[in-house]
């Protein structure tokens, strides 16, 4: 871990959060490297532990994914979230143009509305 141009020595000292936050960047780092025709990642809940700078941190990650593979025409990324934060800050990278969103109506039947990504008023 860096702090500024120092590198801390974390060993026991890692809250949930960054634990978390390396295991994604590690998964992010193996599906990057050995994946290259890789057709799918998916993300079930990946901010789940994570502080607002964190996920900002993996929103930006993914967002130098998704560019890089931009080119790939195999490439689909999955992301299951509650975080709406999260879904503003992926819309301020502007790396996609929309999402599905999915919720229960009233009578407990799934709704799948396709949104445009904008920053959500909150």
């Amino acid at each position: 871990m860096l702090c500024g141009d120092t590198e801390l020595d974390m060993k026991g000292r890692c809250s949930a959060g960054q634990r978390v936050l390396a295991s994604l960047i590690i998964r992010l780092a193996l599906a990057d490297s050995f994946c290259i025709n890789c057709g799918v990642l998916a993300l079930d809940e990946p901010t789940t532990n994570l502080d607002s700078r964190n996920i900002t941190s993996l929103a930006e990650a993914l967002a130098a994914l998704i560019e890089a593979r931009r080119r790939t025409k195999r490439f689909q990324l999955i992301i299951i979230t509650h975080d709406d934060a999260f879904v503003d800050i992926l819309s301020a990278c502007k790396v996609s143009d929309w999402y599905y969103h999915i919720q229960k109506n009233d009578k407990g039947c799934s709704k799948v509305q396709k949104r445009e990504m904008r920053l959500l008023a909150g």
